[in-house]
């Protein structure tokens, strides 16, 4: 038997795969569709959202997943918005090159001056 713990970690993963697939699956195909269209997108959004509404929704207390969140629902927002799907795509392309830009600046850090250390043991 599972315990309580196992069930709710198992959840919150399913949950950020839903949010990672859903994210992944909009910004590819905002990048490589020739021609874009509101009625289009909207039915981009709707097929992705049947995904996504299969897993319930959990808290996220980590600040990039939350980011993930928010941009996810910016994305569905934006499915209803009278702006112009040049701009949607810009803007949401944008917010997520910033995702990707701290998930990336987190796990990577570049030694600055790394002949520098060993100037001392000449």
């Amino acid at each position: 038997m599972a315990s309580q713990k196992a069930v709710q970690n198992s959840q919150r993963l399913r949950y950020i795969r839903a949010l990672e697939r859903f994210h992944k699956t909009i910004v590819a195909y905002l990048s490589n569709t020739g021609e874009l269209t509101e009625v289009s997108y909207a039915k981009k959004i709707e097929n992705a959202l049947r995904l996504l509404n299969r897993v319930e929704e959990v808290d996220l207390y980590k600040g990039e997943l939350q980011d993930l969140q928010k941009l996810v629902k910016k994305m569905i927002a934006y499915q209803e918005s009278s702006k112009d799907i040049n701009e949607i795509k810009e803007e949401l392309l944008h917010s997520s090159n910033q995702l990707e830009k701290s998930k990336n600046a987190r796990r990577y850090k570049k030694d600055k001056h790394t002949n520098a250390k060993y100037d001392e043991w000449d």
